[in-house]
């Protein structure tokens, strides 16, 4: 099967535009439509310097016929027009409406079945809620509109698998968004996802305390033995091989972490940092727990390389290679 994989190319301001162009020169074993600005990628391929061909992608006439294999050179171009001009670097709230209309046309095409996969190109947070959106990341908007009630961010490189009990929250809001409910919830999804979407037989779970030394037996914290703890017990008695929780600074040294396939961290900065030192250009953020493969990059917008034609595309094309690979699935 060759899948149709959409990419939303991000901020119109951001590196996003561009690292779209790069996968134009790419052997990618899929149907790649780019959904963009025409013009905005027009104007980024000249200053890049990239020799990309654009051709549309006319939605009424593709999405039901089958799936044409990517071909080098070329980039495939739904259009969708930006709301204001925009400029590399310059943040515009005009075209907030315009980010988001790129995910809900993504959002919409997966669960329609018209894409096997999607693949975001970073968004800039700030001026999405200066704009007078909440929205607190790319995980949780996606899950709302696809009505999934736990999506699980994941982080991934290779074999080095983290996934994260609670995403974009301060850090003081943590402790009391960690439940028994919420972990068993978390756990369970991953457990199935890395099943079923990343094929790996009874997936082995390493669990992360939240305290250091994981609580240090109650001294540093009891969230280990009234929460963390119990819920790995009934998560194990469900039959989830889960282990923990143990301490986050000492279960990534690699001979310990090479008996677990994953692991959760409590919170975002627990666990990604590990992830983005090891891999940080070709890591991929992953969406577990919904009814499609939704993949993105590791980084931001990167607002000072825009239009430089020097941001890092490797994160962006390990993540379309990865969704090309769960699609598959």
């Amino acid at each position: 099967m060759t899948p149709r994989i959409a990419v939303t190319s991000g901020e119109p301001a951001g590196v996003g535009p561009e690292l779209c162009l790069t996968l134009a020169a790419r052997e990618l074993d899929c149907e790649l439509v780019c959904l963009a600005d025409t013009a905005l990628l027009a104007e980024r391929a000249r200053l890049t310097g990239s020799g990309a061909t654009l051709n549309p992608y006319v939605r009424d006439a593709r999405r039901t016929a089958a799936r044409e294999r990517h071909r080098p050179g070329t980039l495939l171009v739904e259009q969708h027009a930006l709301r204001a001009p925009s400029k590399p670097g310059r943040l515009d709230a005009h075209n907030v409406p315009y980010v988001l209309a790129l995910l809900d046309r993504a959002i919409a095409g997966a669960l329609a079945g018209e894409f096997d996969a999607i693949v975001t190109a970073p968004v800039h947070k700030g001026i999405i809620n200066d704009a007078g959106v909440a929205f607190p990341g790319h995980t949780e908007y996606i899950a709302e509109r696809a009505r999934s009630p736990r999506p699980v961010m994941m982080l991934t490189a290779g074999a080095l698998r983290v996934a994260l009990a609670t995403t974009h929250l301060p850090l003081k809001a943590v402790s009391a968004a960690i439940t028994v409910q919420s972990l068993c919830e978390t756990v369970t999804v991953l457990a199935h996802d890395l099943e079923s979407r990343f094929r790996i037989r009874s997936p082995r779970i390493a669990v992360c305390g939240l305290n250091p030394h994981a609580g240090e037996s109650g001294y540093l914290g009891e969230e280990e033995l009234e929460v963390i703890g119990p819920a790995i017990e009934k998560l194990k008695s469900q039959g989830i091989d889960v282990h923990g929780p143990l301490p986050a600074d000492t279960v990534f040294v690699p001979r310990l972490l090479g008996a677990f396939d994953a692991v959760l961290a409590m919170y975002h900065d627990q666990g990604l940092p590990v992830v983005k030192h090891a891999a940080f250009d070709r890591a991929v953020n992953v969406t577990l727990g919904l009814p499609f493969v939704r993949t993105s990059v590791d980084h931001g917008t990167a607002l000072d390389l825009a239009g430089t034609g020097k941001a890092d595309p490797g994160s962006l094309t390990a993540a379309v290679e990865l969704a090309i690979e769960l699609a598959r699935g």
